[in-house]
């Protein structure tokens, strides 16, 4: 089933194989209310939980999705799972199984989508600075059979560089790990930093041997009416970015 691009759904633009699917949705389309309006798909934020499930069985049928997604309870570590594991802490899921869908909610950390040239192992990754710093792609990378060179990626819908500001704490974190992460933070008052995510998540896949890049345009604190953004709202529904295979 080929998936259209509309205002509730992004699709990844990126020469994957044909048997690898994508999407990632936005906060439209939904029946959520109020902070969470409209279309929030997670459990743990307070949301009615009819609503939600509603949202993700529309999503399934929306998205033509084999299986329901193998949701995380995501904790902002480095842990990486086999989609279908009984482990469901984790912050980024594997498969090499056609029909079961890998998937990570957001509202500001980065969502990265991962698959081989071959069409035949896939991933999703749930990358906050926490997870970046901590080797979460490395992490992902690593479960790849084969070269990297083989591996691409897409960034999705993240907060951007111009309004992530965090402590001294973070940024030292990544520069003691590499100088270059330096160039990925922009200097403000009192010990505080602009920090360029998608860009630390660039650096970090290419480290890892990941060439092949795409997306990371999507800002989703400046985009209010498209994007959840929890630096931006507090209280919020979120996103979800999905890949599986069907070969």
């Amino acid at each position: 089933m080929k998936i259209s691009e509309s205002s509730e759904l992004i699709c990844p633009d990126w020469p994957a194989p044909e048997s690898v699917h994508s999407i990632s949705t936005t906060r439209l389309g939904g029946i959520s209310k109020g902070v969470y309006a409209a279309n929030n798909l997670a459990l743990h934020v307070g949301d009615d939980s009819e609503k939600v499930e509603s949202n993700r069985q529309r999503l399934k049928t929306l998205c033509g999705l084999p299986a329901e997604p193998a949701w995380l309870t995501q904790i902002h570590s480095n842990i990486v799972v086999n989609n279908g594991d009984a482990l469901s802490e984790a912050d980024a899921s594997y498969s090499d199984q056609k029909n079961r869908v890998c998937v990570v909610m957001t509202a500001d950390c980065l969502p990265i989508l991962l698959c081989d040239k071959n069409g035949q192992q896939i991933a999703a990754v749930h990358a906050g600075w926490r997870g970046l710093l901590n080797d979460v792609i490395e992490n992902s990378v690593a479960r790849f059979r084969g070269s990297t060179i083989d591996i691409m990626a897409w960034l999705g819908p993240a907060i951007g560089k111009e309004a992530f500001e965090v402590g001294v704490e973070v940024y030292d974190g990544f520069v003691n790990r590499h100088q270059a992460a330096a160039n990925y933070f922009q200097t403000r008052e009192n010990n505080k930093y602009l920090a360029d995510m998608v860009g630390l998540a660039k650096f970090r896949l290419e480290l890892a041997g990941v060439s092949a890049i795409y997306g990371g345009q999507y800002c989703t604190f400046s985009d209010e009416a498209r994007f959840f953004s929890y630096r931006r709202d507090g209280v919020c529904g979120r996103m979800a970015s999905l890949i599986w295979l069907d070969k």
